[in-house]
């Protein structure tokens, strides 16, 4: 790469729509480039997921950043990542500031003025990366076209204007449109906005690429923009992403795993799909296992024939339990634990699980009684834990990951990764545990054995080379269906000069 010592490339990577695959591209972009021999970085101004991870530094970020960075080979970093919103209902969210919490606010709130606050934290971000880096990939958020947030907007084309980014739109054909969704998004933008929409990507395409082009011919002269790429349609590629199960890395991996089961048994793991669930992508190492089917349930009757039932990690602990009961899942959960069935509480799964919580934090519920299966005891805590605990459990060494407001008393039970077990019911705060092979395989046994399943983990599941194999995919994904010259003429040297104007534009 070219350009100064102190200012790195940069490239804008916006969608036409929110899961139009911006952050599989950018993982993509950033994957093709380190193999390149390019010093790579993601970053992504603001984000609203309940998907996080913890860096080494104890900074709470989106995991599709840390996936990003995984896929440069860099350590994740608050700085990829500085804004992140997590939502606590359809009207507010938890604003975490350089990976710490700072405030609960409403969307009228945030978008009313502080979120224009944020503007220079995030440039500054930005431009510290620009100086360590040969390149950064940033990532945008939904639309760059949503025209009511435009004013206060700081992870589109506010960020892409400040910083003279070009302006990489991708469209998903695969949902239809995408013409109009090219265009439209163009002559939806302020002329100055329009300056730096370089091209297109078309993202998700199934078909003879012949028969398109004469609509990328046709799009290019309306608009004087070029397409950059098209990529094909690829299973399951979603990984880490913002939100929706739909995404989860466990299609991904499923989907690439064609060994037969081991035993002569398979393991069913029923997941509950608890209200404002986080960190769901705990359960990807689990669907990376040959034999282990993972679902996502929300009625009691889909636990019957599970081996293994999972309480998963939630921004709503007392929400949650409240829909655990509505939907009669606590009752079978209660059950299951007394016959000896297996199940797992991660995070809010397993401060649920305890005997009582009191939370004048997150809910502001006070005291509330929980299914009472683990001798636990929650109290929530206006500071955040975030930690990157190491430990040991069932004779194996296993790393993890800590976010929560709760902090829980153990008065008993075997210890378990800083939380218990009782019987067959385990408990733990630690996200991110399944992906330490050894430890998993000593759990799923352990299941197993629970559960009466003549079930045998198999002996070379690596998650770790799973996930690199998936981040390679993503770099095959664009260095043989994008034009990769012309995307590094575009990050090397910034917006095409003399882009054309489409009307009607934005004020």
């Amino acid at each position: 790469m070219s350009g100064s010592a102190h200012r790195g490339g940069g490239l804008l990577v916006a969608g036409t729509t929110s899961d139009a695959g911006k952050s599989v591209v950018t993982a993509g972009i950033c994957r093709w480039l380190v193999r390149q021999g390019v010093k790579v970085a993601p970053f992504k101004g603001q984000n609203m997921s309940l998907n996080s991870f913890v860096t080494r530094e104890g900074a709470e970020i989106g995991r599709a950043q840390a996936m990003q960075a995984q896929a440069a080979r860099v350590e994740p970093s608050a700085l990829m990542n500085p804004v992140l919103l997590k939502p606590g209902s359809d009207r507010s969210s938890q604003v975490v500031l350089m990976g710490k919490p700072v405030g609960e606010l409403s969307a009228r709130g945030y978008h009313g003025g502080r979120q224009r606050e944020l503007f220079e934290p995030v440039m500054a971000c930005l431009e510290e990366l620009r100086g360590t880096y040969d390149a950064v990939i940033c990532e945008g958020a939904g639309s760059p076209a949503e025209i009511n947030l435009r004013r206060t907007d700081i992870v589109n084309m506010g960020i892409a204007r400040a910083a003279r980014l070009p302006v990489l739109v991708v469209g998903d054909i695969d949902r239809g449109g995408v013409f109009a969704q090219f265009f439209g998004t163009t002559a939806l933008l302020a002329p100055e906005d329009q300056e730096l929409i370089a091209g297109y990507l078309v993202n998700k395409f199934r078909g003879d690429v012949t028969l398109l082009e004469p609509g990328l011919d046709m799009l290019l002269g309306l608009t004087g923009r070029r397409t950059f790429g098209v990529l094909p349609y690829a299973h399951g590629l979603g990984i880490d992403e913002e939100d929706g199960l739909r995404v989860s890395l466990r299609g991904a991996v499923r989907e690439s795993v064609v060994a037969p089961p081991v035993g002569e048994d398979v393991l069913r793991v029923a997941v509950c799909a608890v209200p404002l669930m986080s960190n769901f992508t705990d359960v990807d190492a689990l669907a990376a296992e040959p034999g282990v089917v993972v679902r996502f349930v929300d009625r009691a009757e889909e636990l019957v024939d599970a081996d293994l039932v999972v309480v998963p990690g939630t921004r709503g602990t007392v929400k949650a339990l409240g829909w655990l009961r509505e939907r009669g899942l606590a009752d079978a959960i209660v059950r299951r634990a007394a016959e000896g069935q297996p199940v797992l509480g991660i995070c809010g799964g397993f401060q649920a699980l305890g005997e009582r919580i009191e939370d004048d934090v997150e809910s502001k519920a006070g005291e509330v009684e929980g299914l009472g299966l683990l001798p636990v005891r929650v109290r929530f805590a206006p500071g955040k834990t975030l930690a990157r605990p190491v430990g040991e459990a069932l004779g194996e060494r296993v790393e993890g990951y800590e976010i929560h407001h709760g902090v829980a008393e153990v008065l008993g039970g075997e210890p378990f990764l800083d939380g218990c077990r009782v019987g067959s019911v385990w408990g733990t705060h630690w996200h991110g545990s399944l992906e330490s092979d050894a430890f998993r395989r000593a759990f799923l046994r352990d299941v197993a054995a629970a559960a009466g399943r003549r079930f045998v983990p198999a002996p070379d599941t690596s998650f770790g080379s799973l996930r690199e194999e998936q981040l390679d995919r993503l770099g095959d994904l664009i260095e043989e269906h994008a034009d990769t010259d012309a995307l590094l003429r575009l990050i090397d040297q910034g917006p095409p000069a003399g882009l054309p104007f489409i009307a009607p534009g934005a004020p």
